[in-house]
């Protein structure tokens, strides 16, 4: 049988060293500056005051008579709302979706109990421009919705592309309905 001298066995405290001090307090300076740095990058990343301000608007929309139509401002892009008349509404519903290039019913357009109301996105889909049709001294094309008068797409009152260059229906960005007569957009 072997001596163990006194202070190494298995029994024996062990006792931390200069060295293991100054290795954790190192380890723990670099952690805390790798985060000192890392925060502020991560924090840049986040949106700004302005931005986050623009990510959602309320439109009022008592003073939209039937067959008018506004351009509000959605996250620095044209938005059309539309407070539609009976007829528009009966010619959006009516219309032959089957031949339609981009084929959308006017009910997954429109939300459930406001179908006088259309909120969608005023930028041309064929090369980003705002077509006319919101007040009624502009052209609204053959469809009575709106026109492009770059290229000549032709929206109808349901915002489904029906004649022109553009490829796809004018897309609907998020709503909800506050109350009857107040949306929220985005």
């Amino acid at each position: 049988m072997t001596a163990i001298p006194l202070g190494q066995g298995p029994d024996a405290e062990i006792q931390p060293t200069r060295r293991d001090f100054l290795s954790l307090m190192a380890a723990s300076s670099a952690a805390i500056g790798a985060g000192a740095v890392v925060w502020p990058l991560v924090g840049s990343m986040n949106p700004s005051a302005d931005v986050l301000a623009l990510s959602q608007t309320e439109v009022d929309l008592t003073p939209i008579e039937p067959g008018q139509g506004i351009v509000v401002m959605w996250q620095g892009k044209p938005v059309f709302v539309r407070h539609r008349t009976e007829t528009e509404i009966k010619m959006a519903q009516e219309a032959p979706v089957a031949d339609m290039r981009d084929p959308a019913p006017d009910s997954d357009r429109v939300k459930d109990g406001h179908e006088q109301w259309l909120v969608t996105s005023a930028v041309c889909t064929h090369l980003g421009c705002v077509p006319g049709g919101s007040k009624s001294s502009e052209p609204r094309g053959d469809f009575g919705g709106w026109f492009c008068a770059c290229h000549g797409s032709q929206y109808d009152t349901a915002g489904r592309i029906r004649k022109g260059p553009a490829p796809a229906n004018l897309p609907i960005p998020p709503y909800d309905f506050l109350s009857d007569t107040k949306i929220q957009i985005g």
